[in-house]
């Protein structure tokens, strides 16, 4: 199964599933065979560069609707035959045509407990909050944002003794542990969906 990575900034959970891959760990036949970006400099290309994996940078035009911009996404996605795409840090909207065409192939990784905490200040807003238990949630993606079902969660405590920077941290661990055993779980064709319902077969 091919795979498409979105990202758009530093892409440590890119390193993570790249990383994963080498090891063989996102399931018999799987590879990263493109990495897709909105920003031109943004760290993760260079990650992908370094393990060979085909980038395509998709920067926004100026008059460029949502819609404009997901097409010309879409055309690179279908020429390579992708079965999967994996949000890892991407900080745009995919459009409604876009999120129809991947629908049940398309996740997407959130640090905090969802529905709690959602959008871009997930791990401030719940540092904040004054929560003892947050955590990170690997999701299908749908329409509303981070509103998806759920595929997995994993819950990462809040010390008393925790600053933002050491619980942003815990949470990445977190997410690099979690991120690539989600991929490899669809792979292998071990998500089933029903409704709003992900069940894990063994």
């Amino acid at each position: 199964m091919k795979i498409a990575v979105f990202v758009s900034g530093n892409g440590s959970n890119l390193q993570a599933l790249i990383e994963a891959s080498g090891r063989g760990e996102l399931g018999d036949g799987a590879v990263i065979s493109m990495v897709v970006c909105d920003k031109p400099g943004a760290f993760a290309l260079e990650r992908a560069g370094k393990a060979g994996i085909r980038t395509f940078v998709a920067e926004p035009a100026g008059e460029e609707t949502r819609e404009e911009y997901d097409r010309k996404i879409l055309a690179v996605l279908r020429e390579e035959k992708i079965g999967l795409v994996v949000l890892a840090g991407f900080m745009r909207i995919l459009s409604e045509g876009f999120v129809k065409e991947y629908g049940g192939r398309m996740i997407n990784i959130h640090p905090s407990l969802l529905p709690a905490f959602r959008g871009t200040g997930g791990i401030k807003e719940a540092f904040d909050y004054g929560v003892k238990v947050t955590g990170v949630t690997v999701h299908f993606v749908e329409n509303e944002l981070d509103a998806g079902p759920v595929i997995m969660q994993e819950p990462v405590r809040v010390e008393e003794t925790d600053t933002m920077e050491s619980l942003e941290e815990k949470i990445h661990r977190q997410e690099h542990r979690m991120y690539p055993e989600a991929v490899r779980l669809f792979v292998e064709g071990r998500i089933r969906l029903e409704g709003r319902k992900v069940e894990i077969i063994k």
